[in-house]
């Protein structure tokens, strides 16, 4: 019977080993990694049972069809419940076994796919994808691995486009609750009754429209973290119900007299000063205290210029990847230059999006300069920053001399404050401005 599947399955496509004995086929497969195994369930010193069980500790997902006399179901069902992957009833048609072994390839397929876009994913929202050398960055690095560990609430503050879901992504996996859920959602992005709804959820009937019972975000959430990102939009009387779930652990569905108990991490994301919000008694006192156990700041892109470079690169691989057919291969050094010195107001992810239009706009293998003076030109607001209205080449030194100026003024001055933003010594920024050369 062996000789006779392996000749049929070979017929189709596969490459196949046969065995004559539990021992063999568990000794062939600590060599080789197979993709299906069928496995007969009556065989001479060890039955099929003991050959699963030992195929599933060398291989725990591969997948194993047993076969079975006719009458032996409630045996066939026992190896389903070992982990066999399906089991066939003897007599069976050759096409019956096909089928099978074709659908068992394609779940382990599917399986490892999975597994990988699952790697991927927690790799793209872990530490690893905040970019940043500078102190600040540096700081909010130590302080998300420390907090990462713990249950406490966070608040994370910063300005729009700073990176605030990425450092809430990143207190996620890189902590205990990273194989739970994370749920993100954006207060400011629904009116007050929906936002009750989506994160609450509400029974069949409560509201107009409710045509479905829904559990809710915070019970979705169950096991994992739930980010309140803009939490300081969130209106008053939604304020005080996010405030029992905090102090209980419970939500009540819209409509419903049941409450449900959910462990739940929260993390608070905002642009606002949610302390001068408290004084103007648009936040409440006691829920500001609830979520800013431990507050995290994400520095604006202004006072991290030296970390432009590092998020060009990451920005340009990741645009390319978007964009296989685009001409452009790299930026020049100038250019990356010309987007450090650039003014962002929108932070990283205006410089993102920079970055990919100039990807997608730009003619030439190396974009330069040029393609930079002629996306802001083309964009609804130009930017006259000091280093695009330079029109002729001029000595480095000049250059570099017109930018710590710059950078100087935009740091009000502090010479200190420039010097670790350029990532230089401030004795560098004494002798430039005094016209003297680094000595050899």
């Amino acid at each position: 019977m062996a000789r006779v599947l392996a000749d049929d399955l070979t017929d189709a496509g596969y490459a196949v080993d046969i065995a004559d004995s539990a021992a063999a086929a568990l000794a062939k497969s600590r060599q080789h990694l197979y993709d299906v195994v069928i496995s007969d369930l009556r065989m001479e010193h060890a039955d099929g049972f003991d050959l699963l069980k030992q195929l599933k500790s060398v291989d725990p997902e591969l997948p194993v069809l047993i076969m079975t006399a006719f009458g032996a179901i409630d045996t066939a069902i026992s190896a389903i419940k070992l982990g066999a992957f399906h089991y066939l009833t003897k007599p069976f048609r050759l096409d019956e076994v096909t089928s099978l072994v074709a659908r068992a390839v394609d779940e382990r397929r599917l399986r490892t796919e999975n597994r990988s876009l699952l790697r991927l994913a927690r790799e793209r929202s872990s530490l690893g994808a905040i970019v940043g050398r500078a102190p600040a960055m540096q700081r909010l690095f130590e302080m998300v691995e420390r907090v990462a560990a713990s249950n406490a609430a966070v608040l994370v503050c910063g300005e729009t486009g700073t990176g605030k879901e990425l450092v809430a992504r990143a207190i996620h996996f890189e902590g205990p609750r990273k194989a739970g859920p994370f749920i993100a959602i954006n207060c400011t992005a629904l009116p007050e009754s929906l936002l009750e709804s989506e994160l609450f959820g509400h029974v069949k009937g409560a509201f107009t429209g409710a045509t479905a019972a829904r559990h809710g975000l915070f019970a979705e959430a169950d096991g994992g973290t739930i980010l309140l990102d803009e939490i300081g939009d969130m209106p008053l009387p939604l304020q005080a119900r996010l405030l029992r779930v905090l102090e209980e652990g419970e939500v009540r569905a819209v409509g419903s007299d049941d409450v449900r108990r959910v462990d739940v991490r929260v993390v608070a994301a905002t642009h606002r000063d949610l302390a001068q919000a408290v004084q103007a008694k648009t936040f409440r006192q006691d829920l500001f205290y609830r979520l800013n156990v431990v507050p995290l700041t994400v520095p604006p892109l202004r006072d991290r210029v030296q970390d432009v470079p590092l998020l060009v690169e990451r920005f340009l691989a990741t645009a390319r990847e978007r964009n296989p057919l685009s001409k452009v291969h790299t930026f020049s050094p100038d250019l990356v230059a010309a987007l450090s010195a650039k003014s962002w107001p929108g932070n990283v992810r205006e410089l993102e999006n920079m970055v990919e239009r100039l990807v997608v706009t730009g003619n030439a293998e190396v974009a330069g300069r040029a393609e930079l003076e002629r996306a802001l030109s083309e964009g609804p607001n130009a930017d006259p920053t000091f280093e695009l209205k330079r029109q002729a080449v001029a000595p480095l030194r000049q250059v570099e001399a017109e930018y710590i100026a710059w950078a100087i003024s935009k740091c009000d001055g502090n010479k200190t404050r420039a010097a670790e933003l350029l990532g230089i010594d401030v004795s560098t920024i004494h002798r430039r401005s005094k016209g003297q050369t680094d000595p050899a």
